[in-house]
């Protein structure tokens, strides 16, 4: 079974108010903030908070205001007191923006902001994301991992048109399986990595690895044909076949902490490189049973080395060093993608991964 540490809680007093977590605001953060095109929630968390990851217990959102956690270029946002606590927020809006309005000119002789939001229906494009989206972006809905049942059952390809083996954009191919006619998009994945559980040993899934994008032209029976709209790579027989599910990903996402008595390990890394450093992918062996979500941080730490002690002539491990911090993005039953947004030393596969306040 998978190391449990319990998890330490403290009430701290900070800055005024009594959190059951510790919550400190950077030293000299600018009262007001202009958003501006390539921000990212990480960054502006980081530069407000010293825990960036307990940036949901400082952000006020609205009930009354549509999305109101969706922040857009050209937005203003800065620190207010609502109810006796020092919290983060909207306070204009930009051109397109879901706005929380708030007339500055309300605030009582001890600075505190009466809120009067107005909502605007809005589209959440454009809105800056938790993390840098081309450092993602071929995995938010590309590769995916399967469980042994998914893998079984998932469709197939049996053929191209007169008989090729090889396919790729533009081309048609017929499939077999279940098929969906109200789905025409599908994805077309190759069967990589199995991967297991460094403590247990349990089977956590096999990595689909995303070759392109086909669209249904003719369903019958188990029978479809499909015309491929994009390749990425050379696609062959017994490929399989799967629903797009760019409908179901989390397009929007806070910096937050995972549960406190999780420990976990970096399982692999994107692009086979043997030291890991910032935004490199690397999967983990933590998913949503495990209570993981789209936006968690976790901390990582590298094991130390093993030496031989020069007196005794024994072998010694070294301490566990912290190496940096790293988000997850997309979330399966076993398994998660995160990204390494800090490196203060190369990680490894089989580094150990925990809440980041432990």
């Amino acid at each position: 079974m998978r190391k449990i540490i319990a998890a330490l809680l403290t009430s701290i007093v900070i800055t005024g108010m009594s959190w059951a977590d510790e919550l400190v605001i950077n030293n000299d953060v600018p009262e007001r903030y202009v958003v501006v095109k390539g921000d990212t929630l990480w960054d502006i968390a980081a530069m407000y908070l010293q825990d960036p990851w307990k940036w949901q217990d400082i952000w006020y959102l609205n009930p009354q205001v549509e999305n109101p956690h969706l922040i857009f270029p050209g937005d203003i946002i800065g620190l207010i007191t609502v109810d006796g606590q020092t919290r983060l927020t909207r306070l204009t809006d930009g051109d397109n923006a879901n706005t929380l309005k708030i007339n500055t000119n309300q605030a009582d002789e001890n600075g505190v902001v009466k809120l009067r939001p107005t909502a605007r229906i809005t589209p959440i494009f454009g809105a800056i994301p938790a993390i840098a989206r081309e450092h993602i972006e071929g995995f938010l809905s590309g590769n995916r991992i399967l469980s042994t049942q998914e893998l079984n059952s998932a469709p197939y390809i049996i053929s191209g048109t007169e008989g090729r083996v090889i396919m790729g954009a533009g081309d048609t191919v017929f499939g077999r399986g279940e098929f969906d006619s109200e789905l025409p998009v599908y994805q077309i994945y190759r069967m990589g990595k199995r991967y297991k559980d460094p403590f247990t040993k349990e089977g956590l899934g096999f990595e689909a690895i995303e070759l392109g994008q086909a669209r249904i032209k003719d369903l019958e029976s188990d029978i479809a044909t499909f015309l491929i709209e994009r390749s990425n790579q050379q696609i062959g027989i017994s490929d399989r076949i799967l629903p797009s599910d760019e409908a179901t990903l989390d397009t929007f996402f806070y910096p937050s902490e995972p549960p406190k008595d999780l420990v976990g390990a970096i399982v692999d890394v994107a692009r086979g490189v043997r030291f890991i450093g910032q935004y490199d992918i690397v999967l983990l062996n933590l998913g949503a049973r495990e209570g993981v979500e789209a936006g968690n941080i976790f901390r990582v730490s590298r094991f130390g080395d093993k030496v031989r002690d020069p007196i005794n002539n024994q072998k010694i491990q070294l301490p566990l060093e912290d190496a940096g911090l790293a988000m997850v993005f997309r979330v399966f039953d076993k398994m998660s993608y995160a990204l390494v947004l800090e490196s203060d030393i190369p990680m490894r596969i089989g580094d150990r991964v925990t809440n980041p306040g432990f």
